[in-house]
């Protein structure tokens, strides 16, 4: 198989997992409220400032004990980076990557992993979907960061592949994109600049 085409297959597989989310989850607005999908999903939300379980180095990890999944996260971050921390562990569970010892973690660390990749993936689509990103006209990644509560390195990261998708006028192929715009006509019609 050719790699750029098995990447292209990850890929879309963690793009059409969020979107699938936001649909199973009946999310229609944003900021997409990450707590909500965990808490439906029987998934519990711990502050390690409580907890204290993540290692030097971890800013996330989701556990998964007997049959209860736990996402753990460094609540000393900004809520911005914790929002983004939970939708990536929230990536690793829905995506069904294997675990390391009960667990995965997440590290700030530039050498990723493709699993590590691909729940980042997941996390930007589920923060920041294109579809509604394109209904509400937004571009700038201040505009992104503002409407999405993301960070701006991750709003910047969005907005380069908004470029991209404005390009090759790539939106609203897919039936589960289709989906996901519907879900949130209402909001992008109250909130349109």
């Amino acid at each position: 198989m050719n790699k750029s085409y098995e990447s292209y297959g990850r890929y879309k597989y963690a793009r059409d997992s969020a979107w699938q989310v936001l649909i199973d989850y009946n999310i229609n607005s944003l900021p997409i409220n990450v707590i909500s999908i965990a808490t439906g999903a029987g998934i519990k939300i711990l502050k390690n400032s409580i907890v204290q379980k993540l290692t030097n180095g971890e800013i996330g990890t989701s556990v998964l004990r007997g049959d209860k999944w736990y996402i753990i996260y460094d609540d000393t971050m900004s809520k911005e980076r914790a929002r983004f921390t939970i939708a990536h562990e929230l990536g690793h569970i829905f995506l069904g990557h294997p675990l390391k010892g009960g667990h995965h973690a997440r590290t700030i660390n530039t050498d990723k992993p493709q699993i590590e990749t691909e729940a980042d993936i997941f996390a930007s689509r589920l923060l920041a979907p294109a579809c509604v990103l394109l209904g509400l006209d937004l571009h700038t990644p201040e505009e992104i960061k503002e409407a999405c509560e993301i960070s701006y390195q991750a709003a910047e990261l969005r907005a380069n592949r908004m470029r991209e998708l404005y390009k090759r006028n790539k939106f609203l192929t897919s039936p589960l994109e289709r989906r996901v715009y519907n879900n949130f006509t209402d909001y992008i019609k109250q909130n349109k600049e």
